[in-house]
Formats: C-alpha cells, sequence, structure tokens
C-alpha cells in the first residue's frame, strides 16, 4: 500500500514579524541572539515546507507603547506570523503578556502550558515564564522568553504543530 502524501500549507507568501524586547540590546550593549535564532528556525520551516515568505525583525526596549505600535504595524501588514522575544519573567520590565494579550482574540493556551510543563521538569524556573500563544484574525501571536535556549524550546513545541494550525484556521481538512 503506498505512503498517504501529506497535503501542502496553502501557496502563498507568508510574512512573519520577529520582536525581540531588551532594553540592553536596543541600546546596543549587547547583541540579540535569540530574535535572529526565531528568524533562522523559521525560515528552516518554511524551507522545509516549500513556500515562499518573509520575515522582519526588530529590537525594542522594554516600552509599552512602542510594542503596541509594532504589534498594530504587523497586523495591518497582514503578518501571518508575530513572535517576541522577551519580557515574559515578573521583573519590573517585563510587560509582553500584558501589552499582547489584548490583540489576541482566540488564546491557544496548551501549547504554552505544555512547554511550560515539559521544560519545567527539568528545570524548574521554565514553569515561571508567562508566555502566551493564540491569533488576532489570521495571525498567530506567540510570546517566547528571551534566552536563546528557551526559544529553542519553545520553536521545537510550537512549530511541530504550526502545521496543523494553519489547516485549522483556514478550516481545511487535512484528512481528505
Amino acid at each position: 500500500m503506498g505512503e498517504k502524501k501529506q497535503k501542502k500549507l496553502p501557496a502563498k507568501l507568508y510574512k512573519a514579524c520577529v520582536i525581540t524586547l531588551s532594553d540592553r540590546a536596543y541600546r546596543g550593549e549587547y547583541e540579540d541572539r535569540s530574535g535572529p535564532e526565531i528568524r533562522s528556525l523559521l525560515r528552516h520551516f518554511f524551507e522545509k515546507e516549500g513556500v515562499e515568505y518573509e520575515i522582519s525583525h526588530t529590537v525594542l526596549p522594554d516600552d509599552e507603547q512602542m510594542l503596541k505600535a509594532e504589534i498594530e504595524k504587523a497586523l495591518a501588514e497582514k503578518t501571518d506570523f508575530l513572535f517576541t522575544s522577551g519580557g515574559t519573567g515578573i521583573g519590573p520590565r517585563d510587560i509582553t503578556p500584558e501589552v499582547v494579550k489584548p490583540f489576541i482574540h482566540k488564546e491557544i493556551p496548551g501549547i504554552m502550558d505544555l512547554i511550560r510543563i515539559k521544560y519545567g521538569l527539568q528545570k524548574p524556573n521554565a514553569a515561571i515564564s508567562r508566555s502566551i500563544a493564540g491569533i488576532h484574525r489570521n495571525t498567530f501571536i506567540y510570546t517566547l522568553p528571551g534566552s536563546v535556549r528557551a526559544v529553542r524550546e519553545y520553536m521545537e513545541e510550537i512549530l511541530k504543530v504550526q502545521r496543523h494550525l494553519v489547516f485549522m484556521l483556514y478550516g481545511i481538512d487535512v484528512h481528505s
């Protein structure tokens, strides 16, 4: 019996926006490494899927108004995937979930819960993350911690289900 062919993502130009939130990286005190890691993992995902894509990236300070403006710009540009890195802890400047949450129409809590539990079993500090996931119309939104290791862990789990999420969002039956 032949192998069942995996359904492809809808053919289109996929737009992704990566926003790093870091006062120190914004001031040039150190190099942002988490944003470029997200970009690299997204490139690999899109290329594996065989779709066209463009990825923008910006570094912002932990500033509520600047983050809101960047999110509004990405949504106005009909971005398909919006990732933030940083600001998901409990420090006084960690504002990302509070700023992002009002933009989410449908939350997808399970993916972030899974990640916190899976990695929290090995490293209890992982359970402290306040990361969130959801959609705004046709835009997937994910808030990730700012460390490169956390970005790799989160993206590994997110990208495992991203194809299915796209099919669900567009009402495509993956079994037909």
